[in-house]
């Protein structure tokens, strides 16, 4: 089993930034991939972005593409999401996840195995 918990949502005007954090622990090692995913009220969870845990090879959604960064501390088991040049559409629940397999192949809900319980951010216009 692996766990995993958010941190670091809140409240923020537009224009400005945000940093999730996840730290998993458990059997991390049988992870290869990790994802961001989000959620807006009446809508379904769609991917935002995913590294392998090792570091290096990311994707991104087109919407967040050149606003938000992924990385990985795996030394730390930490996965982080810097979030810029928030908008009011990015307002949603997020939420962390780990997949075992590549993270090419990790781009779709159903790819992850575990997931946080998410952490809300809102962004005001």
């Amino acid at each position: 089993q692996v766990q995993l918990v958010e941190s670091g949502g809140g409240l923020v005007q537009a224009g400005g930034s945000l940093r999730l954090s996840c730290a998993a622990s458990g059997r991390t090692f049988s992870t290869y991939s990790m994802g961001w995913f989000r959620q807006a009220a009446g809508k379904e969870r769609e991917f935002v972005a995913a590294i392998n845990w090792s570091g290096g090879q990311t994707y991104y959604a087109d919407s967040v593409k050149g606003r938000f960064i992924i990385s990985a501390d795996n030394a730390k088991n930490t996965l982080l999401l810097q979030m810029n040049s928030l908008k009011p559409e990015d307002t949603a629940v997020y939420y962390c996840a780990a997949a075992r397999r590549l993270v090419n192949a990790a781009l779709r809900v159903r790819d992850y195995d575990y997931w946080g319980q998410g952490t809300q951010v809102t962004v005001s216009s």
